[in-house]
């Protein structure tokens, strides 16, 4: 017999609530562990546990032999942010990211099941905000899923479905100067104004769009130089991250852009990677990354569906949240994916 709406509303209610109960900021995903597994038990998974690290383990739920595995990853962003239901409002630290991709995907599976389908898998995974180590250590699956037709990876994307992700590189920008007293600069040489007229030529330099993919962007995130007010900084750093496109020539400027005592290190480099259309289903580009590119080697067509209910926009914020009405409009988007894939 098949739960009413009002069943599975009170089920993905209290199951997002209790899985953003553990604080399960990278490298202490276990925290959230024995939740988990006992939710996945109740929906009659076989499970398989795979150590990561430490404190760290991804998790496998199967249901039969797998055409369509769900995907998200466990881990989420500091600070911690306890729970609470505010009319049909859930904040809190995972709301939507991505402990309600969690719910929305066992969601999609309890329906499925209840509606005698199989041949579905669910997988969650460590460290995707952070060093994605559970998506790299999770390829090890592969024998285990052999027959897959798909990965629906669940990340805040509105409901709609990403056309692609963008690359990411990581740089370090640095320049060399010389120490001195600050009564006498002169005799020393400021290495923090080189690094910032650097900056700005970089910042004159248009970027390219691309229609899938959107802008080609970075972002100044950490600018160190210097050791006291009372010294010329001998020292200037600047750490970029550069969300790249195809063919992008954005370390290339910025090694051509450098002042004579700058060096440049290319610390990251993932490349962009396009995700198939679907039809049937919206799509639009989106402006994050996350571990889809990895996994969707576990499929042997490589075939990869990025998508799920929220707002990339309140992710990782204080504000983070996640409606009622989305998590239910999520349980359908994930449903409909799999029947898609399933054949029917």
């Amino acid at each position: 017999m098949n739960a009413t709406p009002a069943d599975l509303r009170s089920w993905l209610t209290g199951s997002l609530l209790q899985l953003c109960a553990g604080e399960t900021t990278s490298g202490r995903e276990d925290a959230g562990l024995a939740d988990l597994r006992a939710l996945l038990l109740s929906l009659g998974a076989a499970l398989v546990e795979q150590p990561v690290a430490e404190g760290r383990t991804n998790v496998l739920a199967l249901w039969g032999r797998p055409r369509v595995l769900f995907s998200t990853h466990l881990d989420t962003v500091p600070p911690y942010l306890p729970p609470r239901l505010e009319g049909e409002i859930f904040l809190g630290r995972g709301a939507c990211d991505a402990k309600g991709q969690i719910a929305a995907q066992l969601g999609a599976v309890k329906t499925l099941l209840a509606e005698g389908r199989e041949g579905l898998a669910w997988l969650g995974v460590v460290g995707e905000e952070t060093d994605s180590a559970g998506a790299t250590v999770a390829l090890d699956l592969t024998d285990r899923l052999r027959e897959l037709r798909v990965l629906i990876n669940g990340e805040p994307t509105d409901l709609k479905l990403a056309t692609g992700q963008r690359g990411a590189q990581h740089l370090c920008l640095h320049c060399a100067g010389r120490a001195a007293h600050s009564g006498s600069p002169e005799l020393g040489h400021d290495a923090t104004w080189p690094l910032l007229d650097w900056l700005q030529r970089l910042r004159e330099q248009p970027r390219p769009v691309d229609a899938a993919l959107g802008p080609e962007v970075w972002n100044l995130g950490l600018l160190r130089a210097g050791e006291a007010l009372n010294s010329v900084p001998a020292s200037a750093e600047a750490r970029l991250m550069a969300r790249t496109l195809p063919g992008s020539t954005f370390a290339e400027e910025t090694r051509r852009l450098a002042p004579p005592e700058g060096t440049v290190a290319l610390t990251l480099d993932e490349p962009p990677d396009r995700y198939p259309i679907i039809p049937g289903f919206e799509h639009a580009a989106m402006p994050f990354g996350s571990d889809a590119p990895t996994l969707r080697a576990l499929v042997p067509d490589r075939t990869v569906v990025l998508a799920g209910p929220g707002s990339i926009r309140v992710a990782h914020s204080l504000e983070e949240h996640l409606t009622l009405a989305e998590l239910e409009a999520g349980v359908e988007l994930n449903r409909r994916l799999a029947l898609h894939f399933l054949g029917d």
